[in-house]
């Protein structure tokens, strides 16, 4: 199981966050009240335990600009938001997850042609970002490639075992999930680690 936790805003959190198992941690280069700059990412890195890998989260900006952004930080992947076709997809200098917004069973049609060129493919609600779940039973119908989807969307220590269990997917992502009035928490985020992991078994 692929445990992501996203929206780290200091090397205290990378710490922290890697140290607890976290496999990715996210950082956002959009514009978002978590937005942080390359400069920042690029000292923050080195922070990172172990075989943790460091994603960049981009909506809608230029490819250029996000390989610029690549080559100064140091980031394994990118993960992107927005319109970006499977094309831009292609000519990303790392490997790519690619977040699909999902409401009807007509959207899971579009998840084929992003797995053929992604990594993964990040499954979320109507409105990415917005900590608020989707209907998971939409997920029944997929029948292959799961291990490859990393489901986002209202996730907690409280629910993200269940989420496992009900849709199969192979890894989860949180962000207002393991937060304190806005701010990263440690116990959250082992809670959050530690239920994922067991759920996954």
């Amino acid at each position: 199981m692929i445990v992501k936790i996203c929206g780290l805003t200091d090397a205290s959190q990378v710490h922290a966050a890697t140290r607890l198992g976290a496999d990715l941690i996210g950082f956002v280069f959009a514009k978002s009240k978590r937005q942080v700059t390359a400069e920042d990412v690029k000292t923050w890195i080195p922070h990172i335990v172990g075989d943790a890998k460091a994603v960049g989260v981009f909506v809608n900006q230029s490819i250029d600009e996000i390989n610029k952004i690549v080559q100064k930080t140091g980031l394994d992947y990118v993960q992107l938001h927005g319109q970006e076709t499977v094309a831009d997809c292609r000519n990303c200098l790392v490997p790519v997850i690619k977040a699909v917004s999902v409401s009807t069973e007509a959207d899971l049609d579009k998840i084929d042609a992003y797995l053929e060129v992604c990594e993964y493919v990040l499954i979320d609600g109507a409105t990415p970002g917005s900590g608020q779940p989707f209907d998971w039973r939409l997920l029944e119908r997929i029948n292959h490639g799961k291990d490859r989807l990393i489901l986002a969307g209202g996730l907690n220590p409280d629910n993200v075992n269940h989420a496992i269990e009900k849709t199969g997917v192979g890894g989860v992502d949180v962000s207002s999930g393991v937060e304190t009035e806005g701010k990263k928490d440690e116990d959250k985020i082992h809670a959050f680690i530690q239920s994922a992991k067991e759920g996954s078994r």
